[in-house]
């Protein structure tokens, strides 16, 4: 299928590795041009020759930036050219005891899985709203909705993606521009892929005997894995596309049925 997404720009925040550049490599792929980003410009170079190998003849750059740093951010913001697409993925996570969060701990995961995207949507916004198209898109978790104990920071500020983007979205009635939210489920992210493999070593299990364990350990999952990046890409990619055009202000599921909710 043709998701018309040829000629379109599209930029992906924490888009060197897992899910960030499963989603550019899935918009490159429908012929959208795609600026990546990581944090340092190693990351970023090395996304980008990864990104063009493979998908050949893509249209794809990169742009360094750190969403601890709102200097950073600031030299981002400038750089950044229109884009048509904005995909609002990067984020921070890790267990952690509810006691042991310090400020500080608090104030960085705000300034990474929230403030990243207020700055970037702020940014882009009034340009689509002035084009008249346009996609905003946040990549939020289903601990947003059923928030985790030994990982509440995460949750909260999860929970406060889902209500920034549909905030943003009742911005663009009866415009071109849609904002959505993907809740993603358990993934097997490169991060996620570090955490079993080190576990792995320390328990002397095999990963795939180990990653069964843990997904078997999930007892509302209808999917009994991990969910792969691809398969989150595959929805950001449509909803990023003009065919998505009657979805707006919506938070959709690709949780692999963790979320026991109907809604």
């Amino acid at each position: 299928m043709d998701l018309g997404l040829a000629g379109k720009k599209a930029f992906v925040s924490g888009s060197t590795q897992g899910i960030g550049s499963a989603i550019a490599e899935a918009l490159l792929r429908e012929g959208a041009a795609v600026v990546v980003n990581g944090r340092s410009e190693q990351r970023v170079r090395d996304a980008v020759e990864a990104l063009r190998a493979a998908v050949p003849g893509g249209v794809v750059s990169g742009v360094a930036a750190d969403f601890e740093d709102a200097g950073q951010v600031g030299r981002l913001l400038a750089a950044l050219d229109d884009v048509d697409v904005l995909v609002n993925n990067v984020g921070v996570f890790e267990v952690k005891a509810f006691e042991d969060l310090t400020d500080e701990d608090w104030q960085r995961y705000f300034e990474v899985n929230v403030m990243s995207g207020v700055r970037l949507s702020r940014h882009v916004l009034g340009r689509m709203l002035a084009r008249g198209w346009g996609r905003i898109l946040f990549v939020s978790s289903e601990s947003g909705v059923d928030v985790p104990g030994d990982m509440t920071h995460y949750g909260v500020t999860k929970a406060g993606m889902l209500a920034l983007g549909n905030g943003l979205a009742k911005l663009t009635r009866g415009t071109g521009v849609t904002v959505n939210t993907i809740l993603g489920g358990p993934t097997y992210s490169d991060g996620v892929a570090r955490a079993v493999e080190e576990l792995s070593r320390a328990q002397g299990v095999p990963v795939d005997d180990l990653k069964r364990a843990i997904a078997a350990g999930n007892r509302t999952s209808l999917l009994e894995r991990f969910i792969e990046p691809a398969e989150i890409a595959s929805l950001a990619a449509y909803l990023a596309s003009p065919l998505a055009s009657a979805t707006n202000g919506a938070a959709l599921r690709a949780d692999g049925g963790v979320l026991t909710t109907i809604l």
